[in-house]
């Protein structure tokens, strides 16, 4: 997604890479850079390791597909997911989490009633030994949350399970959805008195009811629809919960909905909540590119839309018309010359961002979270607003279509969570959020661009941000045009990613036109530009060349070398070794453990994410391995040998090694594992994943 995407600018099957090493060898720096292949020192390139395939595959084509559906896994419908975690709860490694904690099977105080088991006994027989290393929370304050089902339970201290302790106080994590605020949001009975004051000033409500998120009421029990915006693939993790630890009652009616907003693969497209008016890009914009800007504007800005803004004048007398800040008002957060983390899908999670503040980014930002997720109380969509202390600044970045439910968002989050800045998306390229009238459909929508932002930034202090793309169809810019509209309706600041929705992430960003917005921005507004910094040399001839840039967004460059923040402050090409990278890794795990648990599952869930992140960081080609330095975003690595083994590991395209690595932190995966990563940049064959 943009600003919140980790969508790889080619996609590479091993076809794409050069099938010899002839191919390379013969080929100079310079012209290999052309075809964008990495120039690798002549001594360290390698032939590919052929991929064992099925006999089945006859032909390169029929190879590459038989690769790829290798890996894909069956999707299971929400009765399956639901039937496998109640037969899961019923193990005995399903340990009552009050009793792991104190391991005292009479601390439960739903006692026979509870869904979990208390054979303290059973559990210790099946469960799997314990992990190499520490405890990750023996080096914070107060004893594991986790207990007995800690994997690294043998590294507790006397006394360790003494007290019990939350993992948000634990991991110095905020954030949390409080569980009374969850259960108003489930019911649909939350109230949201200043959005709807300020939708009123607006006159955004057109007389009419406030609309609800949408409930379906089966007999007794209320049934969320629990919808998730997905990235390319279609789907999004819900594994980024890092919900506290709670035992309760067997089959409790509303536990059910819990558990299935934490289904990971059970995932639903997102579902938008009934608009007060119905407004759709119309089938021309997305079919006929050839159409004119003036002539999409003018086909979205619908009768709708002049409902919208029905003059204030016909307001009721009971509005608060001093409800809203003048932008000079608000409180401000200078961006200028600052390292800032983009926010990232599935990958820019809170560990990751962890990571990345040890290595120097001054901001950081949640991953992109949709507003109608947040307003029906999804613990998973809420994970995604998880903030750690050492995030000095951070922002959270939420998507929505119409502008009473991003304000019923923005509300919501200010009443709930502390952050320094809120960031709507107006530039996702993704099709599941565009059809729905989000994202970078908006590009499309002055009007409603402009009425989502002032409803936004009318009702709260904090600075609103907006991240866009360049437009919506290729070669037809738009941001220019609305760069000084877009303060005057409240934004504090604007960040550009350098493509258009129609060019998604292929191609390479255009700064020209960044520097173009960013000269035409009006006093206050500080623009952000974003697309293939890789290099402390990309920061530097951003900075040089338009000093009315307040600084640079730094997104997939992050994933594949976190270590770009150092770099920059620096101002160097740090040539890291083997040894420091696995160092880095190690860090991550530990984050993750203390974020997403140190018991089984949270084990798990750390290794997902693990792998998610090495899809990207194999991509890196250390300094001293290169011709020509720094290493281009859009290059493309040969198959090379590095100047030792870990090197030579961390080098690999393959997901199997990806699956050794993470072994070696964080033991053996269990039988039956396989990974396949969400961009599917790569190709697997069916021994990788086995």
């Amino acid at each position: 997604m943009d600003g919140a995407s980790t969508e790889p600018v080619e996609t590479k099957l091993p076809g794409d890479l050069p099938s010899s090493k002839a191919d390379t060898v013969h080929l100079k720096p310079e012209e290999l850079i052309a075809k964008a292949i990495a120039p690798v020192k002549r001594e360290y390139i390698r032939t590919p390791p052929i991929r064992p395939c099925s006999n089945a595959c006859n032909d390169g084509v029929s190879e590459k597909k038989a690769i790829v559906s290798n890996v894909v896994k069956e999707k299971k419908s929400k009765r399956q997911l639901k039937r496998e975690r109640q037969q899961e709860q019923k193990s005995a490694l399903h340990l009552c989490p009050e009793v792991a904690k104190t391991g005292n099977i009479s601390s439960c105080r739903y006692d026979s009633n509870c869904r979990f088991s208390h054979d303290l006994e059973a559990f210790k027989g099946q469960k799997p030994a314990d992990l190499e290393g520490n405890c990750p929370f023996m080096s914070l304050k107060g004893p594991c949350p986790y207990g007995l089902a800690c994997r690294f339970s043998g590294t507790h201290k006397d006394g360790f399970l003494a007290e019990s302790l939350s993992v948000q106080e634990n991991s110095s994590e905020i954030n949390g959805l409080n569980k009374n605020v969850q259960k108003l949001l489930w019911k649909n009975k939350m109230s949201y008195p200043n959005a709807d004051a300020q939708l009123k000033l607006l006159g955004l409500l057109n007389n009419s009811k406030a609309k609800k998120v949408e409930v379906k009421e089966e007999g007794d029990q209320a049934v969320l629809n629990t919808f998730q915006a997905t990235d390319e693939n279609g789907d999004n993790e819900a594994g980024n919960d890092s919900v506290e630890v709670e035992c309760s009652p067997k089959v409790p009616a509303k536990e059910d909905y819990v558990d299935d907003a934490l289904a990971v693969d059970d995932l639903q497209p997102l579902k938008k909540a009934k608009p007060l008016v119905e407004e759709e890009i119309c089938s021309n914009e997305r079919d006929n590119g050839l159409n004119s800007m003036e002539k999409d504007i003018e086909k979205s800005c619908t009768q709708s839309d002049v409902l919208e803004t029905t003059p204030t004048n016909k307001l009721c007398t009971d509005v608060d018309l001093s409800l809203k800040l003048h932008p000079r008002e608000k409180k401000l957060i200078d961006f200028r010359g600052k390292l800032y983390l983009a926010p990232l899908t599935t990958v820019g999670n809170l560990p990751f961002r962890r990571v990345c503040k040890v290595l120097g980014a001054d901001i950081t930002c949640g991953e992109m979270a949709m507003c109608t997720n947040l307003l029906q109380g999804q613990a998973s969509e809420w994970a995604l607003l998880r903030r750690h202390s050492s995030e000095d600044l951070f922002g959270v970045q939420i998507c929505g279509a119409y502008p009473d439910t991003v304000a019923r968002t923005v509300e919501l989050i200010d009443q709930e969570c502390t952050v320094d800045f809120i960031d709507i998306n107006m530039g996702c390229p993704i099709d599941i959020v565009v059809n729905k009238g989000a994202g970078s459909s908006l590009l499309t929508k002055p009007m409603r661009m402009k009425n989502i932002i002032q409803a936004a930034s009318g009702m709260v202090d904090k600075p609103v941000t907006v991240k866009v793309r360049t437009g919506y169809f290729e070669g037809r810019n738009r941001v220019d045009s609305l760069i000084a509209d877009i303060r005057h309706w409240g934004a504090s600041a604007v960040t550009i990613h350098g493509r258009s929705r129609q060019q998604r992430y292929s191609k390479l960003a255009d700064w020209d036109y960044i520097y173009q917005c960013a000269r035409k921005a009006p006093e206050g507004l500080q623009v952000v530009g974003n697309g293939d910094v890789f290099s402390y040399l990309d920061w530097n001839k951003h900075k040089s060349d338009c000093s009315e840039l307040s600084t640079c967004m730094i997104a997939r460059g992050s994933l594949i070398k976190p270590w770009i923040f150092t770099e920059m402050k620096e101002q160097r090409h740090w040539d890291i070794s083997s040894g420091e990278r696995l160092d880095i890794l190690k860090d991550f795990v530990r984050f993750g453990l203390q974020h997403w648990g140190s018991d089984g599952k949270g084990v798990e869930t750390t290794r997902h994410f693990l792998l998610e992140w090495l899809s990207y960081t194999y991509r890196y080609i250390p300094v001293g391995l290169l011709d020509i330095i720094p290493q281009g975003l859009n290059w493309r690595p040969p198959s090379y040998f590095g100047r030792n083994d870990l090197e030579t590991l961390l080098a690999s395209d393959s997901a199997a090694d990806w699956i050794r690595i993470s072994e070696m932190l964080l033991g053996k995966v269990p039988a039956g594992f396989t990974f396949a990563p969400k961009h599917k940049s790569n190709a697997y064959d069916r021994a990788e994943n086995g």
